[in-house]
């Protein structure tokens, strides 16, 4: 059985934005974020705001690299460069261009799969 096209392509989802379909690359959005009954998709120069359960969108961008590290926060494991412990038991963490997010306790298992292995003297995350 051959592959269509669009499995030997590149990865691309259809978004509904104002009336129109756009294709996108998922290794180009950075985080989504949860508002209300909408998700917003950031990307490094635009962003999208869609009709969607921040569940929903979890599950679908799971096989991509994005990790849930908030109730209302997904982000893209590949634009992650920094994680800071707080005293709070929460997590900082930074993306590419700077943008700060806090990785709640519920999440921070999440954590482990921004590295294949990781690489130092005692534990990363404290449970």
């Amino acid at each position: 059985m051959s592959q269509s096209p669009v499995d030997r392509a590149s990865p691309r989802v259809a978004i509904k934005v104002k009336g129109r379909i756009l294709f996108i690359n998922p290794g180009d959005v950075v985080a989504v974020h949860a508002d209300g009954n909408y998700v917003l998709l950031q990307r490094d120069s635009s962003s999208y705001l869609l009709r969607e359960s921040i569940s929903v969108v979890a599950q679908k961008l799971e096989p991509y690299g994005f990790i849930r590290i908030h109730r209302s926060v997904l982000v893209n494991i590949s634009f992650v460069e920094e994680i800071k412990p707080h005293s709070t038991g929460e997590y900082g963490l930074q993306v590419k261009g700077g943008k700060h997010y806090t990785v709640t306790r519920t999440y921070k298992k999440n954590l482990r799969s921004l590295a294949k292995f990781w690489i130092g003297t005692g534990e990363f995350f404290t449970d």
